[in-house]
């Protein structure tokens, strides 16, 4: 029956209400449905859970309020940036993270005066949780493709740049990396599926551990565009789902060039950059997933 919990807390002033508002917002909560009615006005902040704990002896902290975080160094460094921007010296209103007695790390803020909040994490960050399997991001000894459109060259060389950096960068060899150029994005998918079905003949090139496919298409004045893309993405897709290849897709869908230059290293990072790195975590995945000794299937 129970749906869920709201702790409200009044702001004594407008300044403050301000200030609090402000204040959760830059560490990065989500915002709720507030109101803003004539008696009153409200700023809700939504969090994955909530607790309601009651104490029976020692209070954990001087805070009224325990937010549970991840990466709680860099929750901190959001507080104290935040002091900063208004001007404000923050080593009085942020303490230090430390640990506690309940093996967990911890420090509180205080944004208005006599109102503490609480952030604290877990020492062991895979308290109550189920371990996971992941890919590592290094690239040592594993096999690429990049199959690259011609198309819309002054994007995809870009992003071929962003990718090659990636690869480099995460220890895969230049003589393991493969550099395939196709007409344009609707090209990719079948020189991606026919690398991916490839084995080892003849000492020539060989199977693949995974192929990182770029390409660019940038919306016209008529219906090509969508048909372009959802055929591209499609066959990409079934590729890898058919031949059990990691694809990593890095095809840009853009409104305009603008778009497109920013999302190949302008502005909006390097897509073809974030497309090696997502191949190789995947490399590194499948390899753990078909290793008995990692999935527990060979105890």
């Amino acid at each position: 029956m129970i749906k869920g919990i709201s702790f409200l807390r009044q702001a004594a002033t407008d300044a403050e209400y301000e200030r609090l508002t402000s204040f959760f917002s830059a560490l990065g909560f989500t915002p709720g449905k507030g109101w803003n009615e004539e008696a009153s006005r409200g700023a809700s902040f939504l969090a994955p859970l909530g607790n309601i704990e009651i104490v029976d002896g020692p209070r954990p902290s001087i805070a009224d309020v325990m937010v549970e975080v991840t990466q709680i160094d860099a929750v901190r460094e959001a507080a104290l940036a935040w002091f900063r921007e208004r001007n404000e010296e923050p080593a009085a209103r942020v303490t230090a993270v430390a640990d506690t007695d309940w093996k967990s790390k911890m420090f509180t803020a205080e944004p208005v005066a006599g109102t503490h909040f609480g952030f604290w994490e877990w020492s062991d960050p895979l308290k109550g949780k189920p371990i996971a399997v992941e890919g590592d991001l290094s690239a040592a000894g594993m096999h690429f493709a990049i199959v690259v459109a011609r198309w819309n060259a002054v994007i995809t060389e870009r992003l071929l740049d962003g990718a090659l950096d990636a690869l480099l960068r995460s220890g895969a060899a230049r003589r393991h990396i493969e550099i395939v150029r196709v007409p344009g994005a609707w090209e990719v998918p079948a020189a991606a599926r026919t690398i991916a079905e490839r084995v080892p003949a003849f000492g020539g090139p060989g199977a693949i551990d995974a192929v990182i496919t770029l390409g660019c298409l940038i919306r016209g004045e008529t219906a090509h565009y969508e048909a372009i893309y959802n055929e591209v993405a499609r066959g990409i897709g079934q590729s890898q789902q058919e031949t059990g290849i990691p694809h990593a897709f890095g095809v840009l869908t853009c409104e305009n060039l603008e778009q497109a230059l920013h999302r190949a290293g302008v502005k909006a990072g390097n897509k073809g950059f974030e497309a090696a790195v997502a191949a190789i975590e995947m490399v590194s995945l499948r390899r753990k997933l078909l290793d008995d000794s990692v999935t527990g299937e060979g105890a």
